[in-house]
């Protein structure tokens, strides 16, 4: 793709998700598109974000489960970039309009007090880790789903322009030290009203949580970036992506590791 594609493709979302009105596939509009080209278009809303006043407090790792990404024929994890307007706290309402179509997972977010770059490895990602919590994802889409006409479901290359569908994060009060835990086992069991609707385990996420950041700290550096000190980075869900209509009462229970929540208005 040109540069001026991509600063078109980039501005074309970032009006969606201020209008609420989704946007065609760009794997329609640009079928010969890249992951690079992807990135590129996610890197450019950045751009504009942070030239609007945005801060940068973390990143998102998605597609982490063996499901996910043989349902898109990928072989690799995505990132997206979490935004300071994005957080929410546990037991936050969010205000009705403010997304799309609405959905959460549930994740381990890390939360960093030092920075990583490049290759590194577990015990390096376990050492810069300040804490670990319990969170919840809101994932929304700015582009559509799937096209009307053709039937074409978003591909890799959309949902990386898209932010990799990141709207949201809800971190929970618990902290815990990376290493006194075996993130493997740590799971919740999570319900919509009295419902439960989602369990899953931590083990969903490459085997291992930590493998996430070991992959994201490497993928960063190939594009000049890397995870900061003090930012927060979720792991990769462990559930399927649960809807949230207006009305929705998201409860995740994730044991002695602690418990989460949030209302959709």
């Amino acid at each position: 793709m040109s540069r001026t594609e991509i600063d078109t493709a980039a501005s074309d979302l970032l009006e969606a998700e201020r209008s609420r009105r989704q946007i065609g596939l760009l794997t329609l509009r640009h079928p010969e598109m890249t992951l690079d080209d992807a990135y590129g278009i996610q890197s450019a809303q950045m751009a504009l974000k942070l030239a609007q006043g945005r801060r940068i407090i973390g990143w998102k790792i998605g597609l982490t489960s063996k499901a996910m990404q043989d349902a898109l024929g990928i072989a690799t994890p995505d990132s997206g970039v979490l935004y300071d307007d994005m957080l929410f706290h546990d037991g936050a309402r969010v205000p009705a309009g403010r997304f799309i179509q609405p959905r959460i997972e549930a994740e381990i977010a890390f939360v960093m007090k030092a920075p990583l770059k490049g290759k590194v490895t577990r015990d390096e990602v376990l050492a810069a880790t300040g804490h670990v919590t319990p969170a919840l994802e809101i994932l929304d889409t700015r582009i559509l789903r799937a096209d009307p006409v053709t039937g074409q479901a978003r591909r890799i290359c959309d949902t990386v322009s898209d932010n990799a569908a990141n709207a949201g994060i809800v971190l929970g009060p618990a902290r815990h030290a990376p290493g006194a835990l075996d993130l493997r086992w740590v799971g919740a069991i999570v319900t919509s009203g009295d419902q439960v609707v989602a369990t899953g385990l931590g083990a969903a996420v490459l085997n291992d949580p930590v493998t996430g950041l070991v992959w994201l700290a490497h993928r960063m550096a190939e594009y000049g970036q890397r995870i900061e000190a003090g930012q927060v980075v979720l792991s990769g869900s462990f559930i399927g992506p649960v809807e949230c209509p207006p009305g929705t009462r998201i409860h995740a229970d994730f044991g002695p590791f602690g418990s989460i929540g949030v209302t959709f208005d």
